[in-house]
């Protein structure tokens, strides 16, 4: 199947009948609403940003709404570029890409990024040797090897003293591990179309010539392990995951089978600030998803647990719970509560009392509306604060939001 054309979607509504084929808008209509939304005759994305593909080989491109603060660096590249910036912070996403790279590519698909990633990978893998094992063989050989089978011998060679029936130990790469990336190459082989990625996959090819591709992927998905001899394969069974089964640690596996890479951009939101404030402040220890604590008790049993999105430790005490949203917040609607969710309050405020912090923080994307820090405080005198987050500019968001609203 070729991929003939890619349409992007910028969290802004496109037409269907101006860009997409009945039969791709009928496919892309059964996502909705947990992928795509529809709105009459216009397709918008909902909450995952990446690429999806129709069984028809139309790839969809959702990239998130990013505002800039510099006009011509707006658009489509500026906003992959960030983007894949963002996601590289990731819990889902391999760690090890380059700026430069991101850079170069922030003109093609995303999904020409991820293959270039992943072939790139692949190739430093090979250079490290590819995982074997002892497999045991049977063969009539010119020579003894191993141990001799003589109901075999006698059997097959009785007239022929020259050969030897032997059964013997041979290292082979045919191993589940590389039955799994043979398979995503002649997965990926169809969709190749940039140059770089095509001379890459062409000597990945020769590379794998020895290894078949795997008869059941998932079979060999479930047997494969990376013990402590090949920790370099480590990497590359993310990509795995990602380019057969849509797997990884918050990317979306539903109904849509085809090769899809969607990232719930609420995930990537709180990796990303989650990773910026350990790396670009040390005043505080930065704990995600923990520590657990417990709302009440039953019969002495502690329930309903709470796991804050992000919390800033002093000497292992909680000072600041922070929880990232990716969502629109306009601060000149005071009438409309900035869009801030009543919820969302509730919750954090829960976290400040039962944690006894000095303050608690929700993160926002800094965007044309939402610019300036929203300076709350709860009705027993709890600092609240809203908070705009520079996505372009993480090192300058984390240190005011440190200086200004943690200390």
């Amino acid at each position: 199947m070729s991929f003939r054309k890619t349409v992007l979607v910028e969290h802004q509504p496109i037409a269907l009948d101006d860009q997409i084929s009945p039969k791709d808008a009928q496919y892309l209509r059964s996502l909705a609403p947990e992928i795509l939304k529809f709105k009459g005759g216009e397709l918008a994305a909902s909450n995952f940003v990446g690429i999806l593909t129709t069984p028809s080989g139309l790839v969809v491109e959702i990239l998130p709404k990013i505002d800039f603060a510099s006009l011509d660096e707006s658009g489509a590249p500026r906003s992959r570029e960030v983007f894949l910036k963002m996601l590289r912070r990731s819990r889902v996403m391999p760690r090890k890409t380059s700026n430069s790279l991101i850079r170069d590519l922030r003109n093609f698909p995303m999904l020409t990024f991820f293959i270039r990633q992943f072939f790139q990978s692949l190739t430093n893998l090979v250079h490290e040797g590819l995982a074997r094992k002892y497999v045991l063989t049977e063969g009539n050989l010119p020579y003894l090897r191993g141990r001799m089978l003589f109901n075999h011998q006698i059997r097959d060679n009785h007239s022929n003293k020259a050969m030897y029936y032997v059964a013997y130990s041979e290292l082979s790469e045919n191993r589940p591990v590389n039955r799994l990336i043979v398979s995503t190459l002649h997965r990926l082989d169809s969709i190749v179309d940039y140059g770089d990625n095509r001379k890459l996959l062409n000597n990945l090819k020769v590379m794998f010539a020895e290894v078949p591709a795997s008869q059941n992927v998932m079979a060999d998905w479930q047997r494969h392990s990376v013990d402590r001899s090949m920790r370099h394969y480590t990497n590359i069974m993310q990509w795995i995951g990602l380019f057969l089964f849509n797997r990884g640690l918050s990317t979306y596996a539903g109904k849509h089978s085809n090769l899809s890479l969607l990232f719930p951009m609420e995930k990537v939101f709180e990796d990303f600030v989650t990773d910026s404030l350990k790396r670009y402040q040390f005043q505080y220890a930065v704990r995600a998803q923990q520590p657990l604590q417990s709302l009440a008790t039953l019969n002495q049993d502690r329930i309903f647990t709470t796991k804050p999105d992000i919390a800033l430790m002093e000497n292992e005490t909680v000072r600041v719970i922070l929880d990232a949203k990716w969502k629109r917040i306009d601060q000149s609607k005071p009438e409309k509560n900035f869009y801030v969710e009543q919820s969302d309050l509730y919750q954090l405020y829960t976290y400040g009392k039962r944690y006894k912090c000095k303050a608690v923080i929700l993160v926002y994307p800094k965007s044309r509306e939402f610019s300036r820090a929203l300076d709350f405080r709860y009705f027993d005198d709890l600092p609240f604060v809203c908070y705009p987050f520079d996505v372009e500019e993480p090192d300058h968001s984390v240190a005011n939001l440190v200086s200004q609203h943690c200390s």
